[in-house]
């Protein structure tokens, strides 16, 4: 593996969201060859209206999307980091799938590996949401790596930074190299 670039995206926008801390992990842990490269504007994106999306000489996109889909674009996976909100996927994270699948087909994603992972509160660490995430995004166009999952209750890393969990870092490491190894 050489210069692999994978996209992160986190459907959590709290600072301090043990999701973003996942995100943290995921890039001191990569193996050598792949770099995680965050993008922290989920609430920047409008929500998706394909009048908008459609208009160009109107303008168009506004930043945040053309950002969101040039980084995209320049990734070779990506790697989605999430909670569950209500027994689903993040408001934020939902509206991003849906200016990352257009236009329908040759969207910014297409065909590219992407992983769905996270913690959440409750027993099962935010499965449904991980679940619901992974069916959007493989309808959006990118390629879900199904056999990369990693959902955990957060109350295991009791207060702590997931770093602290040996673990879940070894997990996270095994998932981030398996995901780099999809791309080709």
């Amino acid at each position: 593996m050489s210069d692999i670039k994978v996209l992160v995206l986190v459907g959590s926008l709290r600072a301090a969201s043990v999701n973003r801390q996942l995100a943290e992990l995921a890039a001191e842990t990569a193996p050598d060859g792949v770099t995680l490269r965050l993008f922290d504007r989920l609430g920047e994106l409008p929500f998706y209206n394909e009048d908008i999306d459609n208009d160009a000489e109107h303008g168009g996109v506004a930043e945040p999307v053309e950002a969101l889909r040039r980084a995209a674009a320049e990734a070779d996976a990506a790697l989605v980091i999430t909670p569950e909100y209500n027994g689903s996927i993040p408001g934020v994270l939902k509206n991003a799938i849906d200016w990352l699948s257009r236009p329908f087909g040759t969207g910014a994603l297409q065909g590219k590996p992407l992983a769905v992972i996270g913690a959440a509160l409750g027993r099962y660490g935010g499965v449904w949401a991980h679940d619901e995430t992974r069916k959007s995004f493989g309808v959006a166009g990118p390629r879900v790596v199904e056999g990369l999952q990693l959902s955990v209750p957060s109350a295991v890393f009791d207060g702590k930074h997931p770093r602290e969990n040996a673990e879940v870092a070894a997990n996270l490491r095994d998932i981030v190299g398996k995901l780099a190894a999809e791309v080709g």
